[in-house]
């Protein structure tokens, strides 16, 4: 079975449990109608399962190369690429001002969701894009705007983020890459970053890279750190690609799975950039970047389990020992339980990107609070979604799962990094006590006070459901006033099984507002509620066990 795009899905959700209506009732995206979404999905729709998704093995079997200081992408990858700018794809959520739909960031994460789920690899590339144009639309110079916006837009050029350096990996404040100002407002950028997805490629006309460094008289830390523009091809005083800067691909990485999508070791070789935003602020604006992109490699390991999913369904349907083996008992609840996985962690990811939206249109403090409070959630329960499912497709598929002609590997080869890349997941859950609940955990409990009414309010139609939904959030409220009067280390080992619990009474939360619009949707909420939501009774046990017993081991201990 070919791949389809869960156009049916994600509308189901948008409709009767993450509702768009608010947003599209805000004056700035009144374009939102009905119609819109619906012609808007569709299109896309079409584009995943026709364009992106047939190219899947062979970006997996014909990886990107550098020959000779060119990189040669993957066989059809440069077409797709193609019809994705050609169609406004890259411009979703961009403003109208320089040429973007100006349509609400959650179709944004809808469409980039179904172009996951058809070619991970290929979608790396207008998601970075999409990213750097949200940061130049927030702290660059008009100067700027005016020059890359309209051509990023397009996608006729193409954005990446240069953060990590090999010395330095997640602590940025280690970074070492250097600007020397030139005197004519440009800098001089010279240093080494590594892990930069779509480095380079044969599909744009210039290749567009925000890079982290330092200017001279820098403080140490992330307080001293700057960002620039640094593009492969200087601009001429017609804004096209000029000649070329002084940076170059040094390598690509060999990695387990991605392979169509180029990741490289780029140097910048006294290359000149422009300054984003003010000297020392580098970090607040790289975080804009970032912080979109958090959310996006939640929706990557969403789309992922969904291809995934539809992969052992069919080969369920179609493998035949004594019957179909989609009628045996564990084959039926690994498929289950993998569907239901998939609703709650999308659920998530578009209630997140609700709220930006919602933020964005009203300015309300509450709306930016609860987007912030959803993105860690949004992204590593999306991304941990992709990789249990991802390996529970392969164990459907038993012995053929560990084939590669059937394809079923290599979903988990391709979506296991998403759980590492924009902070590894770990980072998002002590984002998630440390950060973001410095407001004494304001934000969740009112997001957790709305799963208890909801419930309350479904208990004379769905009784047993609603009430274990009512439980677990108040559950969830306990053990969040027990996490705030934690110490850092304490609230740091259990940041992990917190935030897996959280999502999974979110889920169940989803769960239960699909179960009350539509009765397929609430035997599969019946699974998640019974099978899956239990399960935040053991990670909340680890979260109250605090750090003592970890930290009694010692390094020598460990090593026994």
């Amino acid at each position: 079975m070919a791949y389809r795009s869960p156009v049916a899905d994600i509308r189901f959700i948008l409709d009767k449990v993450v509702p768009l209506a608010p947003v599209a009732a805000t004056e700035r995206f009144a374009e939102a109608t009905g119609d819109t979404v619906e012609a808007v999905l569709l299109e896309a729709g079409k584009l995943c399962d026709e364009v992106m998704a047939p190219l899947l093995r062979a970006g997996d079997l014909h990886p990107a190369k550098l020959e000779n200081g060119v990189m040669r992408t993957s066989p059809g990858f440069k077409d797709a690429y193609a019809q994705i700018a050609e169609g406004h794809w890259v411009a979703v959520a961009a403003s109208h001002e320089f040429g973007g739909m100006g349509l609400p960031q959650t179709l944004c994460v809808a469409i980039n969701d179904m172009m996951s789920g058809a070619n991970l690899a290929l979608q790396l590339k207008p998601l970075l894009t999409q990213g750097q144009i949200e940061a130049l639309e927030h702290h660059a110079s008009d100067t700027l705007k005016a020059l890359y916006l309209p051509k990023l837009i397009s996608g006729e050029w193409s954005g990446t983020m240069n953060l990590t350096e090999p010395q330095a990996g997640s602590d940025v404040g280690a970074l070492r890459s250097k600007a020397e100002p030139l005197g004519d407002g440009t800098y001089a950028i010279t240093g080494q970053k590594i892990f930069i997805s779509w480095g380079d490629s044969d599909m744009v006309e210039n290749v567009c890279h925000l890079v982290l460094a330092r200017l001279p008289d820098a403080v140490p830390g992330t307080k001293g750190i700057s960002l620039f523009m640094v593009p492969k091809f200087l601009p001429d005083a017609a804004g096209n690609p000029g000649t070329a800067n002084s940076l170059k691909v040094v390598s690509l990485e060999h990695k387990m799975g991605l392979h169509g999508s180029p990741t490289c070791v780029m140097s910048f070789e006294g290359a000149t950039g422009w300054l984003v935003g003010e000297p020392g602020k580098g970090m607040a604006a790289m975080f804009t970047m970032m912080n979109n992109a958090r959310l996006a490699v939640g929706v990557q390991g969403i789309g992922v389990a969904e291809g995934a999913y539809q992969k052992a369904l069919a080969y369920a349907q179609e493998r035949v020992q004594f019957a179909p083996i989609i009628e045996h008992a564990d084959v039926r609840r690994m498929l289950a339980e993998m569907r239901a996985d998939i609703f709650a962690a999308r659920s998530i990811a578009l209630a997140c990107a609700v709220a930006l939206d919602m933020g964005r249109a009203t300015g309300e403090a509450d709306w930016h609070a609860r987007a912030a409070l959803l993105t860690p959630i949004a992204k590593a329960y999306g991304t941990d979604v992709g990789i249990h499912v991802a390996d529970q497709g392969i164990q459907v598929h038993g012995g053929m799962g560990f084939v590669e002609e059937t394809g079923a590997a290599q979903y988990l080869r391709d979506v296991r990094v998403t759980a590492i890349y924009e902070g590894t997941n770990g980072i998002q859950a002590m984002d998630l006590v440390g950060r973001k609940m410095m407001d004494d955990g304001r934000a969740a409990f009112r997001l957790l006070q709305e799963v208890e009414d909801a419930a309350k309010a479904a208990r004379e139609t769905l009784p047993d459901l609603a009430e274990a939904v009512w439980q677990a959030a108040e559950t969830m409220r306990e053990a969040t006033e027990g996490l705030i009067a934690q110490g850092t280390q304490d609230r740091f080992a259990g940041a992990v099984p917190y935030l897996r619990a959280f999502a999974r009474v979110l889920g169940a939360h989803y769960h239960l507002k699909a179960a009350l619009a539509d009765e397929v949707r609430a035997k599969l909420a019946a699974v998640y509620i019974r099978r899956i939501l239990p399960q935040t009774e053991a990670d909340l046990a680890s979260v109250r066990a605090g750090a003592v017993d970890l930290y009694a081991l010692s390094p020598e201990d460990l090593g026994a």
